[in-house]
């Protein structure tokens, strides 16, 4: 089946009310020491970026701090200009659906070891490491753009190697929007020094694509448009 395909439907505009639900939601998780939102404040706010966990939960953290930590998660500068935003967005809508929208899929990727499937995602692929969380570190995140992968540690493989590699069992489709982007990122992990298992070429559905294949064997696809 395609990897790739065009839409025309237009992203929906976030609910202004739910994501004062998320700076709360937030708040409270830092006041009950919940680890994993340490990682998201320091990626999300410059002045925790060099913080530990502890520290980030040791500070004084407040709702307009929580506000701000959604509003750039959001892609705004500030929880004012995420509201500038929103009512924008809303002079320019013509209905409002109460219809459940899914906005992100995260795969999950089996690895034996976070830091050094974060270094392959990061040296050879362009990602940057949104977080790793545990001492040694268990789970993690690495981020490219809108593209986001959860990285998960395992003793032993959970995929039979040679029915993968046969097959072709895809762990994760990553797809970008233009003819020309697909071919440039392809140069770009050329140049790199990636392995493919599959190099760019041209596929019936109308998609160019390639496959890339991580230290753990897992297989990644690249995807966008031939024309």
């Amino acid at each position: 089946m395609p990897t790739y395909e065009t839409s025309t439907v237009a992203a929906p505009m976030p609910n202004f009310e739910n994501l004062r639900k998320q700076a709360k939601l937030v708040l409270r998780w830092h006041r009950d020491r919940y680890y994993p939102v340490a990682a998201q404040i320091r990626s999300g706010l410059p002045r925790f970026g060099q913080m530990t966990d502890p520290e980030i939960l040791a500070q004084n953290f407040k709702l307009n701090d929580a506000q701000e930590l959604v509003a750039r998660q959001h892609g705004f500068e500030s929880w004012q200009a995420l509201k500038t935003g929103l009512n924008t967005m809303s002079d320019h809508a013509s209905a409002i659906s109460t219809k459940p929208v899914i906005t992100a899929a995260e795969p999950q990727l089996f690895v034996a070891d976070i830091d050094a499937s974060c270094a392959f995602f990061t040296t050879k692929l362009g990602f940057a490491t949104v977080f790793t969380y545990g001492e040694p570190p268990f789970y993690g995140q690495v981020k490219r753009d809108a593209a986001r992968i959860n990285l998960r540690c395992v003793e032993q493989p959970v995929v039979d190697a040679v029915m993968r590699d046969r097959e072709q069992l895809l762990a994760a489709s990553l797809v970008v929007a233009r003819a020309e982007d697909i071919k440039q990122l392809f140069l770009e992990f050329q140049a790199g020094g990636v392995t493919f298992v599959q190099a760019l070429k041209r596929e019936p559905w109308g998609a160019k694509d390639f496959i890339v294949k991580d230290p753990d064997g897992n297989l990644l696809l690249f995807a966008g448009p031939a024309e």
